[in-house]
């Protein structure tokens, strides 16, 4: 690990980058590669605002056969600086996932499962001439059938309330606050939201470990990395690029965690309550006051845990905790600071998701 370029933005095509890093040294890589969607003409709202769709240079290619030629290679390169044991995510649309499925089995990766991106709140189809587009697919492959990969199942199943955590995942697309504009645009038309990298990298890594992207763009991937406690590696060759994600993960601090291993009480509601932290409600060293008393605190664990002192656990263990071993609903009992100070219960939070 000492020879790569770790928490580092690489500047350059990806598959010439690969080259230059040692074989078998990274645990995780996501890849959000061009979709080739070669956007036809222009695009209109029924109040005749024009749709700004990615028409950018990155993503037009000289029919399939050059687009297939792009996507073996980056994938090889990915597979040569993959660990034996690591695996790789791929996101794409039905423009181009098919097509990279196909080549990821040929290049002798196992494939593990797809996952269904369905959009909350997906772009409509303004046309009227097919179904909403509201999804996308990520592939989610080992480097072989033999690999020992690491899958986080207990903490993936607390995040998603003590339930299996299934292989359709209902998230936002990047949108408000958390979409990088530069002069009121769009930084970035593809620009993926935290909430999906969270649960990829939440899944199947471990804190330490080193997370790739190949195609880093405004750095999604190496902000949530950092928040988590991973070691992060980007590769991108637009400048801009470079310079927007490098501000953006300065900023961000990251989160002593453990991997979560309890198991969720039975009466865990619908909504978890690391679903808050994945909305941005609520952030990682953000505290909560129990019984709404300013003098006793605990501070929010990205693992989606409270800490208090020594101690740590849900909202509901630590809770009982602090009430001698009564039974506690951690909704209630904790309440967070708004915006104008004034002490709130967390269930408020809860029940506008629910309504969501």
């Amino acid at each position: 690990m000492s020879d790569l370029p770790l928490d580092t933005i690489l500047a350059g095509d990806c598959v010439e980058v690969l080259a230059s890093l040692p074989a078998a040294s990274v645990d995780l890589i996501f890849a959000d590669p061009p979709y080739n969607l070669q956007l036809r003409g222009d695009l209109w709202r029924p109040d005749m605002t024009r749709v700004h769709g990615v028409t950018d240079g990155w993503d037009r290619f000289d029919g399939l056969a050059d687009y297939d030629r792009f996507t073996r290679a980056w994938l090889v390169a990915c597979r040569r600086v993959l660990k034996d044991d690591g695996t790789l995510w791929v996101i794409g649309s039905y423009h181009n996932i098919y097509r990279i499925g196909a080549a990821l089995m040929d290049l002798g990766y196992w494939i593990l499962n797809d996952i269904i991106w369905t959009k909350t709140n997906p772009m409509p189809n303004f046309r009227g001439v097919r179904f909403t587009n509201a999804h996308e697919t990520l592939i989610w492959a080992a480097k072989s059938s033999r690999s020992r990969y690491t899958f986080n199942y207990h903490t993936m199943k607390q995040l998603n309330g003590g339930k299996q955590m299934r292989s359709d995942w209902r998230l936002p697309i990047c949108s408000g606050a958390e979409r990088i504009r530069v002069n009121g645009l769009k930084a970035h038309s593809t620009q993926k939201p935290e909430a999906l990298l969270f649960r990829v990298i939440l899944a199947a890594s471990k804190p330490g470990d080193v997370v790739l992207d190949p195609f880093f763009g405004v750095g999604t991937t190496g902000a949530v990395a950092k928040r988590l406690g991973r070691r992060w590696i980007g590769i991108e060759r637009d400048p801009d690029y470079i310079r927007i994600a490098q501000e953006r993960i300065d900023t961000v601090q990251p989160e002593l965690l453990r991997e979560f291993v309890e198991a969720p009480r039975r009466q865990s509601p619908r909504i978890p309550f690391k679903r808050l932290i994945e909305r941005g409600l609520l952030q990682p060293g953000q505290r909560l006051y129990f019984r709404g008393d300013r003098r006793v605190s605990a501070l929010i664990t990205a693992e989606g845990t409270l800490r208090f002192g020594d101690r740590e656990g849900s909202i509901h263990a630590l809770g009982r905790r602090l009430m001698n071993g009564s039974p506690c609903n951690g909704w209630q009992h904790w309440h967070y600071a708004d915006d104008t100070g004034h002490l709130t219960p967390i269930d408020a939070l809860r029940q506008r998701l629910l309504q969501e």
